[in-house]
């Protein structure tokens, strides 16, 4: 039986085994894709994690899996279909049928946005593509950029970019904003938002990077230029093979204190599958550290 087994190899699971790994735990890091680095790996520049200055997401992802590795993780292919309370831990059961028993679990699969599945879309992320206004409007400064979407989270953004980018462009599918009212009233009032009703990107086209975008309104079709493109129609927490146990979630989103302790004793999250306001690269760091702090105290106890 292991101490830990840790779910996920992002930047909170990866922070997560540095600590296990220097704590002397006998441990596994599972990822679904056998790699790790986590949704930062997309990014085409960070410029938000101190210390790094200006750096791409793939380079940073491979330096902290590197220093993961390095510190004595081991990272481990495994797609995770369910974790079991047993008397004494859990039992971690894997597509492939193999299971793993741990003394305690950190959950760090994270939340993947939600993707508009039109041509051009997958190709492009990354280059002129980005699901995270916060993360990467810096790199627009000045630039004209479109926001999909009519949420809350869209809204946000467009008012966010606005501050930044010559002009927003937000377009969303029907003639009605799904978000707060106070915050459309905001969007209205900007000088340099424009609002497309009653639209959808149908299409991403260009060379290295995305650089045509085709919008249908009204059954008519049209090519628009933009320097960059947020998509913000939702996000999904993968938190589904932690659904036999009971878990105090919301939408997903497992709830844990800053600690990273669940109502499951032993069990652990950390990034942005906890219930939490603000989810960054930072945050997922911290979320790490101080899960992996928690299941050593909690070994440190332990009588299975």
């Amino acid at each position: 039986m292991k101490d830990l087994v840790i779910i996920g190899a992002g930047p909170a699971g990866l922070t997560a085994a540095i600590y296990a790994a220097r704590a002397g735990l006998d441990f596994t890091v599972l990822e679904q894709d056998g790699y790790g680095g986590g949704q930062i790996v997309s990014s085409h520049e960070v410029q938000n994690y101190p210390g790094t200055g200006k750096l791409s997401g793939e380079a940073l992802g491979e330096a902290f899996r590197n220093q993961a590795l390095e510190t004595g993780a081991e990272i481990q292919y495994g797609v995770v279909e369910s974790v079991i309370r047993q008397e004494n831990g859990f039992r971690i059961q894997l597509q492939d049928d193999e299971t793993l028993e741990s003394k305690t679990v950190i959950a760090a699969t994270g939340a993947v946005p939600a993707a508009l599945g039109i041509p051009g879309e997958a190709e492009y992320t990354g280059n002129n593509i980005s699901y995270c206004a916060l993360c990467d409007g810096s790199l627009y400064k000045g630039k004209n950029v479109l926001v999909i979407g009519g949420g809350d989270t869209a809204v946000e953004d467009a008012l966010y970019l606005s501050a930044i980018c010559k002009q927003v462009t937000i377009a969303l599918r029907s003639s009605r904003f799904r978000a707060a009212g106070s915050s459309v009233e905001k969007l209205k009032k900007r000088e340099n938002i424009r609002i497309l009703e009653n639209t959808k990107l149908v299409r991403i086209e260009g060379g290295k990077k995305a650089e045509k975008f085709i919008l249908e309104q009204e059954n008519r079709e049209r090519e628009e230029t933009f320097d960059g493109v947020f998509i913000a129609v939702g996000i999904r927490p993968v938190s589904d093979y932690l659904k036999e146990l009971p878990l105090k979630s919301e939408d997903g989103y497992i709830a844990a204190d800053e600690t990273g302790k669940t109502n499951i004793e032993g069990l652990y999250v950390a990034g942005d599958l906890r219930k939490k306001a603000l989810r960054q690269l930072t945050t997922a760091v911290s979320d790490g550290a101080n899960a992996a702090a928690s299941a050593v105290r909690y070994l440190q106890e332990y009588r299975g």
